[in-house]
């Protein structure tokens, strides 16, 4: 896949003032209207953990797949503590079945009062609010008949967590396939508790199926198709398909597959359901040539989207902020896009 990127277009993609933008998700309008669906929250929060307590996701719009997106509304925000995804919507994910579009997301909430300019100095990894906000990630889904909404939203999750299991702890990052049939093919990320029964494991990531969108949705199997054991540990799965089968690339997130840890892997599939990584397993690096004739190794590059249109992959999208890496180290992140060559 590397081979066939093109130059990432400097002004292309989205960014926005004031706030982290991460992880888009895009599909083209009846209207010819490229919409593209983020996760962003305010800057004054440290980029990580952030997200977990305050994201919501955006919609913008472009003429182009490149862009630039500008920005229309907010989709899925804020709607109180005591929904299940009332406090952050992240990881969207957009698909269409027939009339109706439907957007994939990770939700989560937590019982404390709102981090403030004032108190964000106590706000970390091991504050109230990221434990709590942590521990309540799950999968859910809304409904539209536009990509400008309004958003039905469910009360409950689609995919919930499973003591005992590789997602006893948590379940985020859906990205999913709907088959010609209505029947949808969900990959996920889930995490375990360790043994002591509070701390939690490593990513896995795991394959659930439901005989529509508005189905139920049943974890296939019980270990997971990727995790520390078995091919590696990688992050931020997307899943297209064409005739000949089902395609993944993912964040290698230890360097296991691809020899570099954070650069893209690539994997196959008949039925979405086994997987194999691919002989040639790196899709991409982080370093990015640009169209501006510059070259440069990103801080950050994760959340692959690959557009497909007319049953070809057309752009990938990327999650990316500059700086020297780690995710505190960067000063802005925005969603980039990249054209494949004809």
């Amino acid at each position: 896949m590397s081979k066939n990127l093109g130059d990432a277009p400097v002004h292309g993609g989205l960014e926005m003032d004031g706030y982290w933008v991460w992880g888009s998700s895009v599909i083209k309008g009846n209207d010819g209207i490229y919409n593209m669906y983020a996760s962003r929250w305010p800057k004054y929060l440290p980029f990580h953990p952030g997200w977990m307590i305050a994201s919501e996701i955006v919609h913008a719009t472009s003429k182009t797949p490149e862009g630039p997106y500008t920005f229309q509304e907010v989709a899925l925000g804020a709607r109180g503590a005591q929904f299940w995804d009332g406090r952050s919507c992240h990881n969207p994910k957009i698909v269409k079945y027939k009339d109706t579009y439907i957007l994939y997301y990770m939700g989560s909430t937590h019982p404390f009062e709102d981090v403030t300019l004032e108190n964000v100095n106590q706000f970390d990894l091991k504050s109230k609010w990221c434990i709590a906000g942590r521990w309540g990630k799950r999968i859910g889904m809304a409904t539209s008949k536009s990509p400008n909404g309004p958003w039905v939203r469910l009360d409950t999750p689609i995919l919930d967590v499973k003591p005992n299991s590789f997602y006893s702890y948590l379940t985020s990052n859906p990205s999913p396939l709907i088959k010609e049939d209505g029947s949808v093919v969900l990959l996920f990320k889930g995490r375990d508790y360790k043994a002591d029964g509070i701390t939690n494991g490593d990513m896995n990531i795991g394959v659930a199926t439901a005989p529509s969108y508005d189905g139920k949705y049943t974890v296939m199997g019980d270990k997971p198709l990727f995790s520390v054991d078995h091919f590696g540990e990688i992050e931020d799965p997307h899943i297209w398909g064409d005739a000949t089968g089902f395609y993944m690339v993912a964040k290698d997130q230890r360097g296991t597959i691809t020899g570099t840890a954070g650069d893209g892997l690539l994997a196959h599939s008949k039925d979405g359901l086994q997987w194999e990584v691919d002989k040639n397993p790196k899709a991409y690096t982080k370093t990015v040539h640009w169209d501006n004739g510059k070259t440069i190794t990103q801080g950050q590059l994760e959340r692959p989207f690959v557009l497909v249109e007319d049953g070809k992959p057309t752009h990938i999208f990327f999650a990316t902020m500059d700086g020297p890496g780690g995710f505190g180290n960067g000063t802005k992140t925005w969603n980039m896009v990249i054209p494949f060559k004809n």
